[in-house]
């Protein structure tokens, strides 16, 4: 059964900290997460990968999914809890099912990847990375950028381009989403 506060909605405000391989979207997103905290914001997080390996071969919870073939395991304890497996025939899901089933009681989620979902955006976008920034004028999904975030100069957006290694980032993320989402 899950749990919704009263007066919440699920799936809870989302944004999501998008660019490509090493453009520093992890820094933005704990920085935007840091500064909504402060804020007193309840705040929970999703990060989208690939290929990434939590469990120990030979471990309670390996055995129980590898050897006894358990779709999904949560791990429980007094510290914490994870949840760990696959997604069955349906697939994947989408982010805002992911936070609707698994982070329904978070007052906003910050997540890192999910560049083609519907949710608001923030572009992390660095020149010497990358080309050029994902983020086009012309394209419906446009519409979705709430600001890119990047240490290139004189890049002209109908969106604020905010400069990554201002000392204020985080406090005028925080301000964006805020404004937009909450």
């Amino acid at each position: 059964m899950t749990r919704t506060p009263p007066g919440d909605v699920c799936p809870p405000p989302i944004v999501s900290v998008i660019g490509l391989k090493n453009a520093g979207k992890t820094s933005v997103a704990v920085g935007l997460v840091a500064a909504l905290e402060a804020r007193g914001r309840r705040v929970m997080a999703v990060k989208h990968g690939h290929g990434f390996q939590l469990d120990k071969p030979g471990t309670d919870s390996w055995r129980l999914r590898h050897e006894g073939r358990a779709g999904r395991i949560v791990l429980a304890g007094p510290e914490g809890l994870a949840v760990m497996g696959g997604w069955g025939p349906e697939g994947e899901l989408t982010l805002e099912e992911v936070a609707c089933r698994f982070l329904p009681d978070a007052e906003i989620v910050v997540a890192e990847g999910y560049k083609g979902s519907s949710v608001p955006k923030i572009e992390v976008y660095r020149p010497l990375a990358h080309p050029r920034p994902l983020y086009r004028s012309d394209v419906p999904s446009s519409r979705l950028y709430l600001a890119l975030v990047t240490d290139a100069v004189d890049l002209n957006l109908p969106i604020p381009v905010l400069d990554m290694n201002a000392s204020d980032l985080s406090e005028r993320l925080a301000d964006l989403v805020e404004d937009a989402l909450l």
